[in-house]
């Protein structure tokens, strides 16, 4: 137990006065007791770090041989005069035809085996999120409200949800499908999570085909992400069918994979413009909130209930070298970690029944704990691709140091390795808006600053947990705000159920002045909030 109490927080809940009882008339206080994320960057695995390596080894041999065949050509070069120059090549192109022709064909053949080799760029031609209709907008009190009279929660299950929200940091404006709470009947059916799916889906998708002005038939490459709802035909092939898409479309369906799968549709995405020339790519992420709604009393499945809100986002990738100037972002790196084959990792968020019937989403008490090791091995990976070489050396330094010094005697062994400056990698940062304590500890292990976060607690505050699309709401505020400017580094950052953690690094085309449609154009001025 000595062991674990670092990974451990508390914190006085003021539970207001006591109404009966021996204290009635007095105020009242508990302590609760919380996991948080484990250090994860003062206990990194050297073997993590060369993976991030890995990745710059692999052009060792052009980084090591070009400088060296400069070198010499610049020597030889370098000894002559112009005269004596021209008069050497003119006299071997004369003399030694052959030899010249051999060299040229080389030289040809050489550089075209290096552009047809070389990945293509990756744009993000543009993108938008979804922002559902007043209609659907709940707050707090609503929300608890509309709970107590669907009947289908005891007080127990109704208090314990207040106090979730309370300390949640969501807003009074997120959204919510009513039916699943305001009516009696069991409304997660398959009608209804369709219903849902397409309102987000094509109210996203309409607003992205609108501002690029890119007709959906023109789109080669589709990919759906959606964790919980699941149906026969697949999301793809409802897109598909609404937008009368060409039929040899490459579409993909992801279910089953948590919050950070937005980014694997990405990496997908890619992979498939890589092999596919002059092409368009569609990304959508969104979660049917009501589809898995749980009406139980098991508090490890209420917790979902609390966070998770209606949204999704719809993005474009290009592949066409036409496409530069009108890009907004460049993708640069895609870094994806998964703990799946660790038992206590792919069970911490398990969908099941329970004792009731009743399905939900199960989420461990281990989750923090969990969710920090998947941390500390994704950012670990990233760290050789994006930070500034003074940053790596005294990181990669200080942990070789711990890593072969850490059986001594300690004299000269560091307490804690040098935790990398990763502000000096990135000017953005989005990180998934999962819940406020989440992001507290982030932002405590990472040592950023509030306005570091801003985007992701606002995004939080103003949307709740929208799941994959999290993290396109952030971006989204980030241009409200007009704070993108050209050259910008933006630093997305996912985790899901599997365990999974995922990061993609943009890099910005131009400055992202305040876009004409947005989910925060009616509100961005009263943001950022305190809470």
């Amino acid at each position: 137990m000595a062991n674990e109490q670092h990974l451990l927080s508390t914190e006085i809940v003021n539970r207001g006065i006591e109404s009966s009882g021996p204290n009635a008339g007095s105020l009242t206080f508990s302590v609760r007791v919380r996991r948080r994320l484990p250090d994860f960057l003062n206990s990194v695995n050297l073997k993590y770090v060369k993976l991030g390596y890995h990745y710059l080894i692999n052009h060792a041999i052009y980084l090591a041989t070009v400088p060296v065949l400069v070198l010499v050509f610049s020597a030889e070069v370098g000894s002559l005069s112009r005269e004596e120059l021209w008069r050497k090549l003119w006299e071997d192109a004369r003399y030694d035809l052959a030899t010249v022709l051999s060299f040229f064909a080389l030289f040809v053949f050489t550089l075209s085996v290096y552009f047809m080799s070389r990945p293509r760029s990756i744009y993000l031609i543009d993108f938008s999120c979804f922002r559902p209709s007043d209609e659907f907008k709940v707050s707090k009190e609503e929300f608890i409200e509309l709970a107590r009279k669907s009947g289908k929660f005891d007080e127990g299950s109704l208090e314990f949800q207040k106090r979730i929200l309370q300390s949640a940091g969501i807003g009074d404006e997120t959204y919510i499908p009513k039916s699943v709470i305001a009516s009696a009947d069991n409304c997660a059916t398959m009608k209804e999570g369709r219903a849902e799916a397409s309102a987000v889906m094509f109210g996203a998708l309409d607003e992205l085909f609108e501002k690029t002005r890119i007709r959906p038939k023109d789109v080669g490459v589709l990919v759906v992400n959606c964790s919980i709802f699941n149906p026969t035909p697949s999301l793809s092939a409802m897109i598909i069918n609404h937008y009368k898409m060409r039929g040899n479309i490459l579409s993909y369906n992801l279910g089953g994979m948590g919050c950070s799968a937005g980014i694997i549709a990405i990496d997908l995405a890619r992979d498939m413009l890589q092999s596919n020339p002059n092409n368009y790519a569609v990304v959508v992420s969104t979660e049917v909130v009501g589809y898995n709604w749980y009406q139980g009393r098991d508090r490890s499945m209420l917790i979902p209930n609390c966070f998770f809100r209606m949204g999704c986002s719809a993005v474009i990738l290009s592949n066409r070298r036409r496409d530069y100037h009108r890009a907004k972002y460049r993708l640069e790196h895609v870094v994806r970690t998964h703990k799946g084959a660790d038992d206590r990792s792919f069970r911490c968020v398990y969908q099941e029944e329970d004792e009731q019937g009743f399905k939900g989403l199960k989420v461990s008490k281990d989750l923090m704990e969990i969710g920090g090791e998947a941390l500390k091995t994704n950012i670990t990976t990233l760290g050789p691709l994006v930070l500034p070489f003074s940053e790596q050396l005294l990181f990669f330094a200080t942990l070789v140091w711990r890593q072969f010094f850490s059986s001594g005697s300690g004299v000269m062994n560091p307490k804690k390795p040098y935790i990398p400056d990763y502000k000096q990698a990135f000017e953005h940062f989005c990180v998934h808006a999962a819940s406020k304590g989440v992001l507290n500890e982030l932002q405590r292990n990472l040592e950023l600053s509030e306005s570091n976060m801003e985007a992701s607690r606002m995004t939080l505050h103003r949307f709740g947990n929208t799941s994959s699309s999290s993290i396109w709401y952030e971006l989204a505020y980030l241009e409200t705000k007009d704070r993108v400017k050209s050259g910008d580094r933006i630093w997305q950052l996912a985790f899901g159920s599997g365990f999974k953690c995922n990061s993609l690094v943009w890099r910005s085309m131009r400055r992202n002045r305040k876009p004409a449609r947005s989910p925060w154009l009616d509100c961005i001025d009263r943001y950022p909030v305190q809470f």
